[in-house]
């Protein structure tokens, strides 16, 4: 996994030294990568990649291959993140309520993670919330409704953070994150890349593990028990015993075929 730095990331890494400011910068750098850390557990755990975690001035972002990826496996990866800071909040504050006194020094976290929460349940592109509508709205639209009612939504959310910066709070991060959100509306979103799981090494030496499948498993199943220690095999039944197929065989398979597919072509 690799983590890549925006140097406007740096930047405001300085600033933050030069005017005292540095643990709460790292706190938050730290919170988000446990929030990107939770897409990554969820796509692996999905059957899809991530190949590095970037980061940028106001947060982190994880970058994955999810072509394919259903509405409601979208649904289940955007809401990852939010769950880890959710996660965190109820941590924290459960241990403010068993020592009152770790308050002065937990407060920073539980700020953050909420903080981090709250923004990223936005209904805005792209953001996880955004994400959330998406699939949502992919249930009643198709095509090009979709995206425009994405960006419509987005722009309402930019409207509404400009209106709290004028008439409820002066933060220039409000306008940052409305400024971020508007640009994003109108931007296209790079293309996803199929894993090519047969390109990866194979390590000599590793332990056998049997798996037995129904036949009516998919790929997106069989993947689930691919762990890199042990060479996986699998045995699928149906009323009565089908096929055989190694590790190998399987990734071969699947360089041809969508993780949602059946294993066993009827």
């Amino acid at each position: 996994m690799k983590i890549t730095v925006h140097p406007l990331f740096l930047a405001v890494g300085l600033l933050t030294a030069i005017f005292g400011g540095l643990p709460t910068f790292v706190i938050c750098t730290l919170t988000a990568l446990l929030h990107e850390c939770g897409h990554i557990f969820c796509a692996a755990r999905l059957g899809f990649e991530c190949k590095k975690i970037s980061l940028m001035p106001f947060g982190a972002a994880a970058v994955c291959d999810i072509e394919g990826i259903s509405p409601a496996d979208e649904f289940k990866l955007a809401l990852a993140g939010p769950l880890v800071n959710c996660v965190i909040c109820v941590a924290v504050a459960g241990l403010w309520w068993f020592f009152p006194e770790s308050y002065a020094f937990t407060d920073i976290i539980f700020y953050a993670s909420a903080g981090m929460l709250v923004l990223n349940l936005l209904p805005a592109y792209p953001l996880d919330g955004g994400r959330v509508a998406k699939c949502l709205l992919c249930r009643f639209l198709q095509g090009k409704r979709v995206n425009l009612a994405l960006r419509a939504v987005s722009i309402l959310v930019v409207l509404a953070l400009v209106l709290v910066f004028v008439f409820v709070a002066r933060n220039a991060t409000l306008i940052a994150v409305a400024a971020m959100l508007l640009f994003s509306a109108f931007q296209k979103d790079l293309p996803a890349q199929k894993i090519n799981f047969a390109e990866k090494k194979k390590k000599r030496g590793r332990e056998m593990r049997y798996v037995i499948l129904d036949e009516n498993a998919t790929y997106r199943d069989a993947l689930r028990f691919i762990d890199g220690s042990r060479y996986l095999v699998l045995q699928i039944y149906g009323e009565q015993f089908i096929d055989e197929i190694t590790e190998d065989e399987l990734c071969q398979k699947l360089v041809e075929h969508n993780i949602y597919d059946k294993i066993v072509e009827q």
